[in-house]
C-alpha cells in the first residue's frame, strides 16, 4: 500500500530547499542582489532609504554601515540588522515592524530612548528597505 503523503512531504522538502538556497543567496550574494532582495522584500528603495538615515539623523544615534558619518554610540549598531530576530528587544523582525518601528518607537515602546522623529511611512519604507540589507 503505497504512502499517500509522499508529495506531501516532497513538495515540502523542495519548499525549504527552495527558501534555503535564496537565503544562501542573498547572504553570500554581492550588494545588488541585496539590494534587490531587500527591496522586494520591504518595498522600499535602497538608495532613497540610505538618503532618509542621512536626512533624519539616524547616525547620530547609531552606527551604521555604508552611511558617511554614521557613527553614533547612544543606539545599537545597526551591523547585521537584517539578521536579528528582534527589533529593539519587543518586536519580531518583520519589514513591518521594521517600518512601524522607524515610524513611531514611542508607540511600541514607551520607555524607549529612541525619539520619534516624525519619519514618513514612505521614509519608513525605504529606510527599513536599506535596513535589510545589512547582513
Amino acid at each position: 500500500m503505497p504512502c499517500s503523503k509522499g508529495p506531501v512531504v516532497r513538495s515540502k522538502v523542495l519548499i525549504a530547499a527552495a527558501l534555503l538556497s535564496i537565503l544562501l543567496l542573498y547572504a553570500c550574494g554581492d550588494g545588488s542582489q541585496r539590494q534587490h532582495v531587500a527591496e522586494t522584500t520591504t518595498g522600499g528603495n535602497v538608495i532613497r532609504g540610505a538618503r532618509m538615515i542621512q536626512y533624519y539623523g539616524c547616525g547620530s544615534c547609531h552606527s551604521i554601515p555604508g552611511i558617511s558619518g554614521a557613527s553614533g554610540l547612544t543606539g545599537p549598531p545597526l551591523s547585521g540588522v537584517a539578521s536579528r530576530i528582534y527589533i529593539a528587544g519587543v518586536l519580531r523582525n518583520t519589514p513591518e515592524n521594521m517600518m512601524r518601528w522607524i515610524e513611531n518607537p514611542k508607540a511600541v515602546d514607551e520607555k524607549t530612548v529612541m525619539p520619534n522623529l516624525g519619519v514618513t511611512h514612505a521614509d519608513a519604507t525605504d529606510i527599513a528597505g536599506y535596513l535589510y540589507t545589512l547582513q
